[in-house]
């Protein structure tokens, strides 16, 4: 069996972007937490809350894409990319906790109301601060999307939740100032807790689901069986196709199929080509691929498992 194709190395600059994020919280966290000292506001107070998660998620990521980016070594035979997933999975446990916090504040404020102060001063801080978050959001998730990064995808979107948030609390705390109503401004406290609640459940939920080694895409799979199909033919056959992803890398394995008379070399040379136009198709992708004889029984024992291809109708070709 050929030696696998190694996947490249994670991007170094990918830090850089954990850096920006970091940076942004700080400047986002100093910012509201002033809006929230100023006002009063439990529902400002409840933006600054999610803010420090982003500061903790922040550097979380920052971890997760340094071990990411680590090679393959003898303990970790297929590299550290799995690494990413506990990042995402520890930023939405932060969601669920700052989610709590703001409800539970949000319930004490609207048992106790209290008048809000400066308004307009603090406001006009949250909305900088809004800026800043939205700018790296959709900075962050455009570079998660590029490089294939859940960290960093998780973050974006992280940030633009929080970016949502910030433009309803400000509008909420602005009829506050405007109806004399206080027990609006917990109310919409409350309303954020529960957005920020979906966020990070769906974040758990997608993590989960790369640890647990699941399937590529479709879309990936498509190409996968696109490729294969410019190989088969009436002597090359192809079963046994498995994916999987670690963070940002695809693992793909599959079984070929050709005549036992062949010899080494030429099913070597195919095997090669094979590799080589799956990896160019697919961009940080790992083959494994499996040489058998298609007059073999044995060669179908495990015909069924993975993505259902079709093949040669029986042992004999």
């Amino acid at each position: 069996m050929p030696e696998p194709s190694a996947p490249p190395a994670a991007p170094r600059s990918l830090t850089r972007y954990a850096w920006l994020s970091i940076a942004a919280a700080v400047a986002t966290i100093g910012l509201k937490s002033a809006a929230f000292l100023i006002t009063g506001s439990v529902g400002l107070l409840s933006d600054a809350a999610e803010s420090l998660v982003n500061l903790v998620a922040a550097i979380v990521a920052l971890v997760a894409l340094r071990v990411a980016a680590r090679p393959a070594d003898d303990s970790h035979h297929y590299g550290h990319g799995k690494a990413e997933y506990f990042s995402a999975w520890i930023e939405g446990v932060m969601i669920f906790v700052a989610a709590g916090v703001i409800v539970v504040s949000a319930a004490r404020r609207f048992l106790d109301p209290q008048p809000l102060e400066a308004v307009g001063l603090g406001l006009a801080i949250t909305l900088l601060a809004t800026g800043i978050n939205g700018a790296v959001g959709v900075l962050l998730l455009r570079a998660g999307r590029r490089h294939r990064s859940m960290t960093l995808e998780a973050d974006g979107h992280h940030l633009l939740t929080d970016v949502w948030t910030s433009v309803g609390v400000i509008v909420g705390v602005a009829l506050v100032a405007l109806t004399g109503w206080e027990r609006l401004d917990p109310i919409i406290a409350f309303a954020v807790g529960v957005n920020i609640l979906l966020t990070g459940s769906r974040l758990v939920a997608r993590s989960t689901s790369g640890l647990m080694d699941r399937a590529l895409p479709a879309k990936d799979h498509e190409l996968i069986l696109e490729v294969l199909e410019r190989f088969r033919s009436d002597e090359v056959h192809f079963h046994a196709l498995q994916t999987r992803e670690s963070g940002r890398h695809r693992f793909v394995s599959v079984h070929v199929l050709v005549p036992g008379a062949w010899t080494v070399q030429r099913g070597h040379d195919l095997l090669e080509e094979v590799e080589d136009a799956l990896c160019s198709t697919l961009s940080d992708t790992e083959v494994h691929t499996h040489l058998e004889p298609l007059e073999d029984e044995r060669a179908y024992r495990d015909a069924d498992r993975g993505l259902p291809m079709g093949g040669p109708p029986d042992a004999t070709g």
